[in-house]
């Protein structure tokens, strides 16, 4: 079994590095990469280039359309059985690829995507982000395992699919934004058998800030209304919490600032503001509990109740920003 991994890349030089070094310690050789610069005004040619003794690696530069027609310009060069694609923030097992060998004589697999985790190199808000974005606690915790809400929709962070399923779809019809969902979504509605290899998983750095972390998730939060539009039936209770979170929110800090700047003593207002401000503490109480256990860093811990909260409020603004200007405004 010959694999293609499909790598774009845009202003990464110092993440390829690390993926690049991380793919030399692979246990199964038979890959090869094809790296594919989207454009991008700090190139990596030369960190590439150190590869070339002891990797099978094929660079190419492109202008600029987004990391979903990056990826096809690399599937239109590859020479695999099955195509792998990754982000360029990520970290490889040295078992990645006999664990996808399993999974898919296993399982039988046409397409496939598989979880994300925290390398103990990262940096503590880089585990704090990885936390937040599988934890029970958000909903993030509904992607890469298996109870999740409806069919799995492998992301490009960490993708696998067969030629023939490149050969019918022909790609990413999308460049940028929710791509890696719309493209699982047609595999989906083709009849590809597609689903998730849970031992095939990669390190994943993600953002390095919050305010990264803030803007990525966003982004998110207005791509699940992209796909909505095209794909209705497709948009779930579970992706719409963010968005009921951040009204919440918004509402208790309403009431907190009508009950303290006023002195109100209506009832109804002091009621709301016991039930919602005891609700909201034992959410970050079990949050942080949990992050701490997971983590075992009590710093990690409160650093990932910082990363939901960002993801919450950001994914679910982002949302209903998306869903008011698209929907309700048809703009």
């Amino acid at each position: 079994m010959f694999f293609s991994i499909i790598i774009p890349l845009f202003n990464r030089p110092q993440e390829i590095d690390e993926l690049l070094q991380s793919l030399t310690m692979q246990r199964y050789r038979q890959f090869e990469v094809i790296i594919v610069e989207d454009g991008s005004t700090k190139p990596a040619k030369d960190i590439v280039e150190k590869y070339v003794d002891v990797l099978d690696v094929r660079y190419f530069e492109k202008p600029n359309e987004g990391q979903g027609f990056a990826r096809n310009f690399g599937f239109a060069r590859a020479k695999g059985d099955y195509f792998i694609v990754f982000d360029s923030d990520i970290l490889v097992p040295h078992d990645y690829f006999d664990q996808v060998i399993k999974g898919l004589r296993r399982d039988g697999w046409d397409a496939f995507g598989g979880p994300d985790a925290a390398h103990a190199s990262f940096t503590p808000i880089q585990k704090a982000i990885s936390y937040s974005m599988t934890s029970p606690f958000t909903t993030g915790g509904i992607r890469g395992n298996k109870a999740r809400v409806g069919a799995f929709h492998p992301r490009s962070f960490n993708m696998g699919l067969s030629r023939a399923v490149y050969d019918l779809t022909k790609g990413f019809k999308l460049p940028r934004r929710s791509e890696d969902i719309e493209f699982s979504i047609r595999m989906i509605d083709m009849g590809f058998r597609v689903g998730l290899i849970p031992e095939a998983f990669v390190y994943h750095k993600r953002r390095a800030t919050f305010l990264q972390f803030f803007k990525q998730t966003n982004f998110f939060g207005k791509g699940r209304i992209d796909i909505y539009q095209m794909f209705p039936q497709e948009l779930k209770p579970v992706h719409a919490l963010p968005a009921v979170f951040v009204l919440g929110l918004a509402c208790l800090l309403v009431l907190n600032v009508v009950g303290i700047l006023f002195h109100t003593t209506s009832v109804v207002v002091l009621i709301l503001m016991l039930f919602g401000n005891s609700l909201l503490s034992i959410y970050t109480f079990l949050l942080f509990l949990h992050a701490c256990l997971t983590t075992k860093s009590v710093w990690i811990g409160v650093l990932s109740v910082l990363a939901a909260y960002t993801q919450l409020i950001a994914y679910g603004s982002g949302f209903l920003g998306s869903y008011i200007e698209k929907v309700w405004l048809k703009k």
